[in-house]
């Protein structure tokens, strides 16, 4: 007689009746449920553009729950709703019969809200609009904050959903309800809408097949963008490594390397010419060097943070050293690029490894415990749902990473799109900065799941769990001195979260905060107006000083913070010498990988 049918572990993989007696320990039980798993949240993701619906359900009940749970609060909603309406009928009232009423009270936008800033919306009725809407939008961010309880992700993701939904009936979004597109259109003799329509019709047509619309702009990197000249010196599965041509007699002794982020294409450092950072260096008599990131594909997706490290800062620094001889060189990492450059700097301490000369962090995070707006995508759940997205493509597709951009700033990069190229008809105006940040990169599956997992949640690095290769690395063996640049309206790495660079390092610490965001604050090139700086330098036995005290505290400089940064620089970069003789050229600058799609 066949027993087989009795023997633990065979008769349940038989048929999918017999599931509910598999073993729990049972390998092949876990893989499949895993895998179908994964496979299920994969397909919810394209429903839900990767947005996670446990997540926002949770954040929706949290506080529901808790609202109801708050008479007091609930009363005063609704004394405010009512304050509110009688505030709007009144305007309505006065602007209707052209009264002037000196105590009327006004709505005024925020500073950064230009939607409402045309003279059309001070007329009737288009200034009832505008005002309904922004007492509206105010009792909806009174309702959504303050209600005891709720979590502080909770409150954040509702208020954030609230604002994201009122955005959409914005009466500067639709034709009927804005002045300034009327006005156009009876200008225009409707000519304005046909070239909308016509420009929409080309942004569907590219959304739908996958190929961008040809731009007139002429920004192409190799063309116009990232023409520094230089030539590929070093090439692994990972990176590409850009020596660049030295333009004076002498330079520093020192060289510099670029660490990049690799969420992005390098040559934000490197964009027209008289916006390159890399440029301006090499002019200023320094050898540079710079990391060009893969755009990683399906094949990649098992890269770890490890091999970024290895295959990215630590080749880039083996090869440098061969070419240059130098036994020390100056590392700059910017955004991603600098918390994984604070990573190997701490690994390189902790083995003895002296190559470095110093370390200047660009709006670069090493704790994440205050990660600005984009923490607004990042839970356990939330996480879990782009896991298993990644899992299906093995990649976080560019779509994926541009779409929570969008959304951070979805007044000026999608309403404000909207009304100026669909409504109004204008011509879409791209400058370099544009044109880069229009050129996104992949994310591979296993990299992105540790960044997020081990430092974004979990904070690893800052709190001393980080390990590599078994052995914690921490901040606080670093000895080389640091230069920390935050940007004043970073959405990304929050200037005050980059401050706590000073709480975590033992050694001087220079902190400079620039006027800009995440992308035009490091990008400052001398000559551009509106553009100030603070800066003051931090020895590692002074007593702390909080960032606003700081900010308050520490004097302004009109101008660009280059020439400030590149002073500090050559305090670390040795004697002036001849230049050191260009590698082996595998090809010219900008190389290959920065044009794959």
């Amino acid at each position: 007689m066949d027993t087989s049918a009795h023997e633990p572990g065979k008769t349940e993989r038989l048929g999918s009746a017999w599931l509910g007696t598999i073993p729990h320990d049972d390998p092949w039980y876990h893989g499949t449920a895993d895998s179908l798993d994964r496979a299920f949240n994969a397909y919810m993701g394209r429903l839900t553009a990767n947005v996670s619906p446990a997540s926002l359900w949770l954040a929706y009940c949290d506080w529901i729950i808790h609202l109801q749970l708050s008479p007091s609060k609930q009363h005063q909603l609704l004394l405010e709703a009512w304050r509110k309406y009688w505030q709007w009928q009144s305007l309505h009232a006065h602007s209707f019969l052209h009264l002037e009423d000196m105590h009327r009270q006004r709505v005024e936008p925020l500073p950064q809200d230009k939607r409402f800033a045309g003279e059309g919306w001070k007329q009737w009725p288009f200034d009832v609009f505008s005002q309904g809407f922004l007492l509206t939008q105010q009792w909806w961010h009174r309702a959504t904050t303050g209600v005891v309880g709720v979590s502080r992700h909770h409150e954040q993701v509702v208020t954030f959903v609230a604002r994201q939904l009122l955005d959409t009936l914005s009466p500067s979004n639709y034709l009927p309800t804005n002045p300034d597109a009327i006005q156009e259109t009876v200008r225009s003799n409707g000519a304005n809408l046909v070239r909308g329509a016509v420009k929409e019709r080309k942004d569907i047509e590219a959304l739908i097949t996958g190929i961008p619309p040809t731009s007139a702009d002429g920004l192409r990197v190799g063309k116009s963008l990232g023409i520094t000249p230089g030539k590929v010196i070093y090439r692994n599965r990972l990176i590409e490594l850009i020596q660049y041509a030295p333009t004076t007699p002498a330079v520093q002794a020192r060289p510099v390397l670029f660490v990049p982020a690799w969420i992005m294409k390098y040559y934000i450092l490197d964009l027209s010419p008289e916006n390159s950072l890399v440029r301006y260096l090499v002019g200023q008599g320094y050898t540079v060097f710079m990391i060009s990131w893969k755009n990683p594909g399906v094949k990649d997706r098992d890269l770890s943070m490890e091999d970024y490290r290895q295959l990215g800062i630590m080749a880039a620094i083996d090869a440098i050293a061969e070419v240059t001889g130098c036994d020390k060189l100056n590392a700059v990492g910017y955004c991603l690029g600098g918390t994984l450059l604070s990573i190997a700097a701490a690994t390189m301490a902790r083995d003895g490894d002296e190559r470095l000369s110093s370390i200047s962090l660009f709006a670069a995070q090493v704790d994440f415990t205050e990660p600005g707006e984009l923490s607004l995508f990042i839970d356990e759940s939330q996480i879990a749902q782009l896991e298993a997205s990644m899992w299906d493509q093995g990649f976080l597709d560019t779509k994926q990473m541009a779409g929570a951009f969008q959304l951070l700033r979805s007044n000026d990069l999608i309403w404000s799109r909207r009304l100026n190229q669909y409504i109004l008809g204008q011509p879409e105006r791209r400058n370099d900065l544009a044109a880069w940040n229009a050129d996104a990169t992949r994310m591979p599956y296993r990299m992105h799941s540790e960044y997020l997992r081990r430092l974004f949640l979990g904070n690893d690095f800052a709190e001393g769990r980080y390990r590599v290769h078994g052995r914690t690395v921490a901040i606080t063996d670093i000895r080389v001195p640091i230069f920390a640049v935050g940007t004043l309206t970073d959405h990304v790495a929050p200037w005050r979260s980059v401050f706590k660079i000073h709480l975590l390092a033992d050694t001087e610490v220079t902190f400079l905060l620039t006027s800009g965001g995440h992308n035009a604050g490091v990008v400052s090139p001398p000559g551009q107006p509106k553009r100030s700086y603070q800066v003051a330098r931090h020895r590692h036995d002074d007593a702390y000083i909080d960032p606003d005290t700081w900010e308050a505290t520490v004097p302004t400089t009109e101008g660009s913070w280059w020439p400030a940064w590149e002073s500090w620089l050559k305090a670390s970069s040795g004697e002036s010498v001849h230049p050191p003789a260009m590698g082996k050229a595998l090809c010219s600058a900008p190389g290959t990988y920065v044009m794959v799609t």
